[in-house]
């Protein structure tokens, strides 16, 4: 069984709450077009049974190459997440990549996520911990399920129990990924809630040499799927325009798509209960 903790304004996760949608832009591009993708998005999910946490980095610290677009960083980053919260009413979720970020980051945003890459780093996690603010951990590509019980333990270290699991694909040679649904019940019976990112998923990590690829069009087939495997949250990168994207374009849904996918979603999650 896993356990259900409250977000932001009452917003529950877990056993028995509403499917989390964790969903927005890979990286905060300009002010303008995180209210408009957020504001869409909430357009979209107003008459679902779903609880809409809006989702984009002010730092992407991991990107491919040197030159690549990183985001306007943690003070202007904040900033806009904070627009997002007092013009949308949105609970807010983005990545903090070392301990010092912690501090400004748990005063606007409603979840702290720990990225894939640094899933690990002890120091991260306590901080992320001792904030008191729910942390969702990505899980590395490199990293079995199993073994998340040893990131969950540095996070319950700090008597933080609002912890959220996310699977976003393993390893599979270069360039590539894949999804072992094994890795949903296996991480659901840590005791935690589990979420699919099923964009980053589909993601080719440096598939374009200076950038990652990816194939959106694998998206809906993988979020169904984990639908029916019982997740507790599904996670999408959002754009207005993603071949425009500045960041994780390829593997980012449209509006459309997503609009489309929810009801689906949702039809599989009831018909699995």
């Amino acid at each position: 069984m896993t356990n259900t903790f409250s977000i932001g304004n009452n917003m529950n996760v877990g056993l028995g709450a509403p499917l989390l949608l964790i969903a927005g832009p890979c990286v905060i591009e300009n002010e303008e077009k995180t209210l408009e993708i957020a504001e869409r998005i909430k357009g979209i999910v107003r008459d679902m049974d779903v609880n809409f946490v809006f989702k984009a980095s002010f730092d992407k610290a991991n990107r491919t190459s040197i030159d690549s677009f990183r985001g306007p960083g943690l003070e202007q980053g904040l900033a806009i997440l904070g627009k997002v919260k007092s013009r949308l009413g949105l609970p807010v979720i983005s990545d903090v990549h070392s301990p010092d970020q912690v501090g400004p980051a748990s005063e606007v945003l409603d979840i702290l996520q720990i990225p894939a890459f640094l899933c690990r780093q002890t120091d991260l996690l306590t901080a992320a911990g001792n904030s008191g603010k729910p942390v969702n951990v990505k899980k590395g590509q490199f990293v079995g399920p199993w073994d998340m019980k040893h990131v969950t333990g540095k996070v319950l270290s700090t008597g933080n129990e609002r912890i959220m699991l996310t699977e976003r694909g393993s390893s599979f040679g270069y360039n590539n990924l894949v999804v072992d649904f094994r890795n949903f019940s296996i991480m659901r019976d840590l005791g935690f809630p589990v979420v699919f990112d099923a964009t980053h998923s589909v993601q080719m990590p440096g598939g374009l040499g200076n950038c990652s690829g990816g194939d959106r069009s694998y998206v809906p087939l993988l979020a169904r799927a984990a639908a029916a495997a019982g997740v507790d949250g599904v996670f999408f990168e959002v754009h207005t325009d993603p071949d425009k994207a500045l960041c994780d374009g390829p593997n980012s849904l449209t509006m459309e798509m997503l609009e489309s996918i929810l009801p689906q979603l949702l039809a599989i999650r009831k018909a699995a209960s």
